[in-house]
């Protein structure tokens, strides 16, 4: 029998834990298949109680609208990659190594995770490259980070920061760096996708060249900052 994975949710991102029913992994499932189809801005409930055969009253019943959906999946998959992240370092003593499995982890193909069976991480690694940054890029996003709707985000960058420091303690911007590199990997894999010209990895495709960019610009910022 596979363990399944559960992670604790923020209840102020939700009106009834999709957990807690089909429906309401139903729910989850779909909305991730449709906004990875067809983008957040062509996404509503309408069109999501259609696909899951219910109505867009039972939708409502979980979530309050769609940007709080939204900010539910990107928190549950920053949940998602930090476990994985203590999961893939646990027995790594070296802490250079340590970084460069989670530049790795930050860059490298998402392949659906079997043990969250109605999360597709894969589609719903793809949403959060294209929209993830529409979940606190808002008029609400002060409002929001007072119901700590971030908190998976941020409590990320702090592992990725401490990781850092453990690398270079004298580095005076770990948090810094930690952001820009989540952010710069999944920003490098969109141009190289959509928008070649923005980036040096137009033509060849290839993931490793962006972790390769990444080592580089994180460990030559840790190094030249020690002398």
């Amino acid at each position: 029998m596979k363990l399944q994975l559960h992670f604790s949710m923020n209840e102020a991102l939700y009106l009834r834990n999709p957990e807690s029913s089909a429906l309401g992994k139903k729910i989850i499932k779909k909305s991730i298949l449709l906004i990875y189809a067809n983008g957040f801005e062509a996404f509503t409930f309408k069109k999501l109680a259609e696909e899951i055969g219910s109505t867009e009253a039972g939708v409502y019943r979980y979530f309050e609208n769609k940007h709080k959906l939204l900010v539910y999946l990107t928190a549950w998959y920053w949940g998602w990659l930090e476990f994985q992240i203590g999961y893939h370092t646990n027995n790594i003593l070296e802490p250079k190594e340590k970084l460069r499995r989670v530049i790795k982890l930050l860059a490298a193909t998402v392949e659906d995770d079997d043990q969250t069976g109605h999360v597709n991480e894969s589609l719903l690694h793809q949403i959060v490259i294209a929209e993830g940054s529409k979940a606190y890029l808002t008029k609400q996003v002060d409002e929001d980070n007072k119901q700590h709707l971030f908190n998976p985000y941020k409590e990320l960058c702090a592992t990725v920061g401490a990781i850092i420091s453990e690398c270079n303690p004298n580095y005076a911007y770990p948090k810094s760096l930690a952001t820009t590199l989540i952010e710069m990997a999944h920003f490098q894999n969109y141009f190289m996708v959509h928008l070649p010209a923005l980036t040096d990895f137009g033509e060849t495709k290839e993931e490793s060249e962006i972790i390769s960019f990444l080592n580089d610009l994180v460990f030559k910022s840790l190094r030249e900052s020690s002398l």
